[in-house]
């Protein structure tokens, strides 16, 4: 059993340092702030937290009031992955559309405004930017989250995105260490695997990790993974080969290692949370982010109570979990300190930049037949919607149909899926003009097949793919957004009224 040099409370202490509990309401329940005052020392904010951005700055302001250099997190990825718009959809669009156009200063500067934003609300940590490479286009949980397939692309993108999150005073988390591109499966359900070589990992999986670690990144994010070739028996979460002998040892990062969210599938359902958090800084990781759906006082201390249990059990040595507690307060310590880590004269002042919408309009691809004829009256959006992912949720609108009505006063619309979904659309539709909307047709042949009959029936149908296009393009007009951020769908509906 390891002899404690410490004294309980001390233990304690870093225990709750070391985690990142949600929590649910707009304001931070007594218990929150009861923590925070025996330790705690990060909070994780989700689209549940956010009402506005001045309701923002007065829950960090009232965190703040109990603990001056809490830790604020927050997953806001721009375009899919919005908390800030959760029930909007981003002003920003994602990394694929950037990884579309290609130019790293555009990157840089979104990820700047965003952070800019950020900062004025009092959120000083950012779970992003995704450095996984869309390797697998039938990635269910990836996709256009990714800058791209190509791993120089990758890296020079979230070096730039890391640069301009953190010129603003926003710690960066890059995530989802060792790589979360080439999987099949989400690990919000079960347990993705990956079986690339060792070489082909160090070409292509680490290549944007190490681009970031150069970058400066304050954080990186772990994967809920198994990659064999790095370690057969344990995920990437739970492995001090992965998180200490690579990720530490081999590439020199001595930022925070944080946790993707322990209440995934992935760990709970085959470790359980408290011997998974265990584990997990046992093998290397310093915050154990937790709240996406645990978000209860309950949560907090079973997991405070496990970190201490093993301490005293010789589980986990006492010098590992001092060791994770003081690189969360260093982090905490370079927010307080870093230009526009704190609000900074209120939400909303300052000018919010248009860069998010130039960005969006410059990643359109679109392809016009010589039929195509721009829309001049109110058309009806058909979208084809496939099953939310997890990480983006089912609260964000996403399509078109917002931005036409504002366009052409009328616009009607319908959501489809299924085998019957094309027939529907046409019944519904009648003798309207059809802008089809879909996302990811490639993963979905139900959704590919309903496009074909529209086009059979209806050659002057337009088509806006806002996932990943793989497909060739199709309609009298194809217009491929690379996200269904709602400023995507701003960008693509200009074009469609002939601008």
């Amino acid at each position: 059993m390891t002899t404690l040099t410490t004294g309980a409370s001390t233990l304690t202490r870093n225990a709750l340092t070391v985690l990142q509990p949600g929590f649910t309401g707009k304001t931070a329940p007594d218990w929150l702030l009861r923590r925070l005052g025996e330790g705690l020392a990060s909070v994780g904010l989700f689209g549940r937290n956010i009402a506005s951005s001045i309701q923002l700055a007065s829950l960090t302001a009232q965190l703040r009031a109990e603990r001056d250099d809490v830790l604020v997190a927050i997953d806001e990825e721009g375009g899919d992955v919005t908390r800030l718009e959760v029930r909007t959809g981003s002003s920003f669009p994602g990394n694929h559309a950037l990884g579309a156009v290609d130019d790293a200063s555009l990157t840089e500067e979104v990820a700047f405004e965003l952070g800019r934003r950020l900062a004025e609300c009092g959120v000083n940590l950012n779970w992003a930017p995704s450095a996984d490479i869309n390797s697998n286009p039938g990635n269910p949980v990836i996709g256009v989250r990714s800058f791209g397939a190509d791993a120089s692309l990758v890296a020079r993108h979230t070096a730039a995105y890391v640069s301009g999150l953190q010129s603003a005073g926003v710690a960066a988390c890059t995530k989802h260490f060792p790589g979360h591109g080439d999987t099949a499966v989400d690990s919000h359900h079960a347990l993705p695997r990956i079986d690339a070589e060792l070489s082909v990992l160090h070409s292509r999986e680490l290549v944007p990790f190490r681009a970031a670690i150069e970058a400066g990144t304050r954080a990186v994010m772990t994967a809920h993974i198994l990659v064999p070739v790095l370690d057969p028996d344990l995920p990437a979460t739970l492995s001090r080969r992965i998180l200490t002998g690579l990720l530490r040892e081999e590439l020199g990062y001595n930022g925070l290692i944080v946790t993707d969210g322990m209440e995934m599938q992935a760990i709970s359902g085959t470790y359980g949370i408290e011997r998974g958090s265990v584990l997990a800084i046992a093998a290397g990781a310093d915050a154990i982010c937790v709240g996406g759906g645990l978000a209860d006082d309950a949560t907090v201390l079973r997991l405070r109570d496990a970190l201490v249990s093993a301490v005293r059990e010789g589980q986990l040595s006492e010098e590992r979990l001092a060791d994770a507690a003081s690189r969360v307060r260093a982090l905490a310590s370079w927010t307080s300190g870093a230009a526009g880590g704190a609000p900074g004269g209120g939400p909303g002042r300052g000018g919010a930049s248009p860069v998010g919408l130039v960005a969006a309009r410059r990643a359109l691809t679109v392809t016009r037949a010589e039929r195509f004829a721009p829309v001049t009256e109110a058309p009806y959006v058909a979208a084809f919607t496939p099953v939310a992912n997890i990480a983006v949720g089912d609260e964000t609108p996403w399509g078109i149909a917002a931005e036409l009505r504002r366009l052409f006063p009328g616009t009607e619309t319908g959501s489809f899926a299924g085998e019957r979904s094309a027939a529907e659309a046409l019944e519904s539709a009648g003798s309207r003009r059809i802008v089809a909307v879909v996302r990811d047709a490639h993963r979905h042949a139900w959704m590919h097949e309903a496009i074909d009959t529209l086009l059979a029936a209806r050659p002057d149908t337009i088509v806006v793919e806002m996932g990943v296009p793989q497909s060739p393009p199709r309609g009298a007009l194809h217009i491929a957004t690379h996200g269904a951020a709602r400023v995507c769908g701003l960008a693509a509906a200009e074009v469609i009224a002939g601008a």
